[in-house]
């Protein structure tokens, strides 16, 4: 099951090949419904973490190896299942969150709840 998937910096770092701006943001688009407002608040505090000047290239490195990760359609548990698909891409982005934790500041959270509510509204903002 999913729950027993575990991810390593080093697995992480495999994926950052698969990652890059515009697949990110095309998969919070197409994906949001099936991702979940959480988990995308989660990729955004990631993305803005990795953006900024005091984050370290190791942990930037683990950052991008996990949006790849997320981009993936298809990964150890494919996106199209129902229900599970995307508890591995969790998994992952919650490995990254622990090795940014540190860099993960008020004015990330910030950023990446005024993305949430430049992309779906006041509504889903106001929830996180």
């Amino acid at each position: 099951m999913a729950e027993n998937v575990e991810f390593d910096e080093e697995k992480l770092n495999g994926y950052d090949k698969e990652y890059s701006d515009s697949s990110l943001w095309e998969k919070i688009r197409d994906q949001a419904a099936s991702i979940g407002m959480e988990l995308i608040y989660k990729a955004l505090q990631l993305y803005y973490v990795a953006q900024s000047p005091s984050c370290p290239a190791k942990v930037k490195a683990g950052i991008f190896g996990a949006l790849g990760y997320l981009i993936l359609p298809l990964d150890i548990i494919p996106d199209i299942v129902p229900v599970a698909g995307y508890t591995d891409d969790a998994a992952a982005i919650g490995a990254a969150l622990l090795l940014a934790q540190a860099y993960i500041t008020e004015d990330i959270k910030t950023q990446a709840k005024e993305k949430i509510r430049d992309i779906f509204g006041d509504v889903y903002a106001e929830k996180l």
